[in-house]
This record gives C-alpha cells, structure tokens and sequence, in this order.
C-alpha cells in the first residue's frame, strides 16, 4: 500500500462523508468535530475559515483549505458574524445555545445550509477518525492549510459538484473515491512547494534507492525483508542501503519496517474483526505471539488492549 493512500485507509474505515454547503450571509458555523480531517473547496462566492489559534484564512473561489483536528475553528462570510450552528463530534449539529437543530438546515441530497440558491457554496469532506498509518503524514500537517487557486487546480471540482447531490446506487462509494482522490491531489500539491516540510520519509520516495525500498516495504510487508534482501532488490550493496536509508528517512531499514508493521496492524485491530494470527501474517510475523510481543515493546499495551480501545 502506497504510504499517501494509505493516508486514508484508516479514517475512511471508521467513517468519511461529503456535503454541499449552501449559505447566504450574514452565515457561521462552528467546527467541534475533533475530526481528523476536513477538507473545503470554495466553489462560489468567498468565506473565512477562522481557527482559534493562528492566523484567519480566507477562501475564494478555486481555492482549498485542509484543517487538521482536533482543534476547532469557525467557517463564516465575515470574521465578525456570529456562529449560527454548532457542529459536535458524530456530525451532530445544533444551536450554539445547545438545541438540536433536527434536520432544520437540511437542504436535499448531501445538502446543507439555510438556502440552495446561496451565493456562497462550498464542498466539504471529512475524516471521522484518525488510524495510525494516516497519523504518519497528519502530524506533519499544520493545523490550517490552504492551496490558492493560482496555485491550485482541481478537475475534480465541477464532477464532484455534479456526483455529490446524485442518489444512486453505489453513490456513496464513488464519493468516497473522489474524496480520497481530492485530498490525495491536494497533498502531492501541498508537499511539491519549495517551502514544504514534507516528512523526512514522504520526500524520500523521490529517491531512485530508497524510495524503492519503501515502496517494497509498504506494498509487501509480509514479506522476510531484511537489509540485504532489500540492498539487493534496490541494487545496492547492504552497508550503501543501510547508511543512505538512514540519513534520508531517519532511522534503519529495519526500524522502519517495524513501525510500519505494528502500525497496519494497530489499524488491522481497530478497523476488523480478523484474529490476532490473521493480522500477525498480513504483517510479516509467524505467529500471534511474536506480533504480541512486538506490538508490546512499541505502543506499551497489547494487541487486545488496543483494540478494546476502539472508539464508539
């Protein structure tokens, strides 16, 4: 699996979903989701998206914003207008005095707001939770992101605007897709800056030797890997792999390997059903023993605690 694909995989199992919002100002709304990720995509007419800490961002038409929770923030036509709605944790929504607004700002098919017609429109798409492969790349996140249109430019926008308000069969899926597709897009852009701080591992894919063997290693982590296997499928020598390895991404091939195993299988606990021996061989270990006892000495707890912690 793709590290930025795998990005998703997590969030996308515990609940993903896209709406159209329609306002006609005076509007706010109030995010408290603690969602791990919302992305925004102005489509018509302009909007601020007002974090509690940091700097306020306006979007124009075209342009992107990604906020990374759980920290909260407002979205309004102006910075002065006072909320209007309150969004809590599940995607329930009230009344910033605590009222239920029971449906009141439903406006049809994935639409929401207080008039279909409004002059400002914005798709929006979020991650309910955050899985360990996705916290690889969030925390590299800050907390507020946006991509201008002069720098941004999505296809996707007019097809998603057309998909996002269709009933049909399947849709749900397809929405899923396009979201994925849409934050995925968004992020190669984000990370492709001159400025970016990209994770030491992401901006090593672009290496020819060590962004193979990370490759290798997210798609086949079953696999016996060790250093030498790895040097020769990269074509280099096992003391070249392991120095070039280590002053990309970090840490040693092997180190790296295991994070990664433990964090597939931190999901494999939360997001499945599946045995401890059924995780234990999807991720490279003999047995539901040996998966244990490594699983241990990294997150402190084992593999049945962690997923009695799984949230509601």
């Amino acid at each position: 699996m793709d590290a930025l694909a795998g990005l998703l995989e997590g969030p996308r199992a515990r609940g993903a979903f896209m709406i159209r919002a329609c306002f006609e100002p005076p509007w706010s709304i109030r995010i408290e989701d603690r969602a791990p990720l919302t992305v925004m995509v102005m489509v018509r007419g302009e909007a601020w998206v007002l974090p509690d800490q940091g700097e306020r961002m306006r979007l124009r038409p075209g342009d992107l914003a990604i906020a990374r929770g759980p920290d909260p923030y407002t979205c309004a036509d102006d910075p002065g207008t006072e909320p209007q709605a309150l969004i809590l944790p599940g995607a329930e929504c009230s009344y910033p005095d605590g009222r239920s607004l029971n449906g009141s700002m439903d406006l049809g098919v994935r639409t929401w707001g207080d008039r279909p017609d409004g002059s400002a429109v914005m798709l929006i798409g979020t991650y309910l939770w955050e899985g360990e492969i996705s916290g690889r790349l969030l925390k590299a996140l800050p907390p507020l992101l946006s991509l201008t249109s002069d720098v941004w430019d999505c296809p996707l926008t007019p097809y998603l605007m057309d998909e996002i308000v269709r009933d049909e069969p399947g849709q749900e899926v397809v929405l899923d897709r396009l979201l994925d597709l849409l934050v995925i897009a968004a992020l190669r852009a984000w990370f492709s800056r001159p400025q970016a701080e990209a994770p030491a591992w992401y901006a090593a894919l672009a290496d020819p030797v060590v962004g193979r063997v990370l490759r290798l290693v997210q798609d086949d982590p079953a696999l016996p890997w060790t250093v030498a296997s790895l040097a020769a499928k990269a074509g280099v020598s096992r003391a070249a792999l392991a120095r070039r390895f280590t002053e990309l991404v970090g840490e040693p091939p092997m180190t790296y390997l295991t994070e990664w195993r433990m964090a597939l299988a931190a999901d494999a606990l939360r997001d499945t059903d599946d045995t401890l021996d059924a995780i234990a061989r999807r991720v490279g270990y003999g047995s539901a023993f040996a998966l244990s006892s490594a699983f241990k000495r990294v997150y402190g707890v084992s593999p049945q605690e962690h997923r009695g912690r799984v949230p509601s």
